[in-house]
């Protein structure tokens, strides 16, 4: 009971608006005439019957020019290149940056810089306590000396019979380890400073003089920002298109407003089974030191694909059978069918079937009938 009420309300409405969009709304005739209402209504008076030819009207409809010419705006159609902008969230790191941690253990006896201070390569970051190892270093040198001094003098004693030729070798050969050994003791001396390898910022700083470290204690990170490396991955459908030097635009997530241009520097060379995307690197400029590494990016990436027709999107029409555009040809109105490729605010990127010389229609396709004559006005300016 409640369904057949229902009906007979969808009924009724339908009774009411379909006479009142036909004697109201022109542009629905096409439709009523294809479900074939247009000649039921207008034999009941409800459609207003065409008006006959004046010089003002004709076959082609109200408004159609004398001759039976329906007036319509046409445009010639032009070939685009397809844009696929992609736009992924990366990650930043500096161009260059190290951990540092001193090669020996040792106790801190100093640190020479702060978190953050810029530092060129060679600057001295932090010292451990190295008497120990100043000893080592002059007892190997006093070795190494006295060494030189055997050497000498088993030399003159070779040359008059005193000493025999394998007293001088071993001699020579003690020499040599003694050097060995000043030149080891020299190095773990050198280890107990802590060297800058690359210039850059200093990180925070744990360890505290008075501090037992070993080889294995970060005492802190230097990062290079001047260029950071935004790292990101791509769906793989792109992977062919995506190359080395391609341009992209990079936004701080933090920071909106913050575009800064970049170029992809390298490519994976191979795509990710579990996620099906390409690793991809991109670096960026940061002169005036705005960004921090470990900030997110949105980056954006333009590809440039195949070439469309592109229509204006007023053309565009919809039917039963999909998207459809009316073109001209030989003075005629053509439906033609189209599959949408990419729609942008100006225009749209379709596939059809176009010749050459067809002019699409984007104002008066309401009036048009397949085969209709049209006479072609200029755009309004």
């Amino acid at each position: 009971m409640k369904l057949g009420s229902q009906l007979v309300v969808v009924a009724l409405i339908a009774a009411v608006a379909v006479p009142v969009s036909a004697r109201f709304v022109p542009g629905s005739h096409p439709w009523l005439d294809r479900v074939g209402l247009l000649g039921p209504l207008s034999a009941a008076g409800l459609v207003p019957a065409p008006v006959e030819d004046t010089g003002r009207s004709g076959p082609g409809g109200p408004g159609s020019r004398a001759g039976g010419e329906v007036p319509v705006i046409a445009l010639p159609v032009e070939t685009r290149a397809m844009q696929d902008l992609l736009s992924v969230i990366g990650s930043a790191e500096g161009a260059q940056a190290a951990d540092l941690a001193f090669g020996v253990t040792g106790r801190i006896a100093e640190i020479s810089v702060a978190p953050g201070d810029r530092v060129e390569a060679g600057t001295v970051i932090a010292r451990l306590d190295a008497a120990t190892a100043q000893l080592s270093v002059d007892r190997a040198r006093l070795v190494l000396e006295d060494a030189q001094r055997t050497v000498d003098r088993l030399a003159q004693l070779t040359q008059s019979g005193a000493a025999s030729t394998l007293q001088r070798q071993e001699a020579e050969l003690a020499l040599r380890t003694a050097d060995l050994e000043l030149k080891t003791a020299e190095r773990t001396l050198a280890d107990h400073q802590l060297l800058a390898p690359i210039p850059g910022f200093v990180g925070l700083i744990e360890p505290q003089p008075g501090s037992l470290v070993t080889s294995s204690t970060t005492i802190t990170r230097i990062e290079d920002r001047s260029t950071l490396i935004l790292d990101f991955r791509v769906p793989e459908r792109l992977a062919p298109l995506i190359r080395v030097g391609d341009r992209l635009d990079a936004m701080a997530v933090s920071l909106p407003g913050s575009t800064v241009e970049g170029r992809v520097i390298s490519v994976d060379n191979r795509v990710d089974e579990a996620s099906r995307t390409l690793r991809v690197r991109a670096s960026i400029g940061n002169p005036e030191d705005r960004f921090r590494a470990g900030m997110a990016f949105r980056i954006d990436l333009g590809f440039t694909g195949a070439d469309y027709p592109a229509v204006d999107p007023l053309s565009i029409q919809w039917g039963s059978e999909g998207a459809y555009v009316w073109v001209v040809r030989e003075g005629k109105a053509t439906r033609l069918p189209v599959s949408l490729m990419q729609r942008n605010a100006d225009f749209v990127l379709v596939e059809g079937d176009f010749a050459p010389g067809d002019l699409v229609v984007t104002e008066g396709v309401n009036l048009l009938r397949p085969g209709s004559a049209v006479t072609v006005t200029p755009p309004r300016s």
